[in-house]
């Protein structure tokens, strides 16, 4: 029994950080980034798959929650519509 809470704890201290590095910090700093992201990966419309087109657009509506959220200063909830974001823009 002690080895499986052993092993348990050892296998949670792997998935924490990486948890952590999907929550994204709600700011203006942040939001202006993925705007910019989001912009760049637009720019080439013609090029982009439908798969491409249909995680974009994703993106926009999942950053328009996050927008929202940030002025309801709602920071746990925007700062997951930002992941979101983040997942949807990375779409093939």
């Amino acid at each position: 029994m002690i080895k499986f809470i052993a092993a348990a704890a050892l296998a949670l201290s792997f998935t924490a950080p990486a948890f952590a590095d999907e929550m994204m910090k709600c700011d203006d700093a942040t939001m202006k980034m993925m705007h910019d992201e989001m912009d760049k990966m637009g720019g080439s419309m013609s090029k982009q798959t439908d798969a491409m087109k249909k995680g974009m657009e994703m993106a926009k509506d999942e950053m328009g929650k996050a927008s929202d959220a940030m002025k309801m200063n709602n920071m746990d909830e925007c700062s997951k519509h930002l992941g979101m974001a983040k997942t949807d823009m990375m779409m093939k």
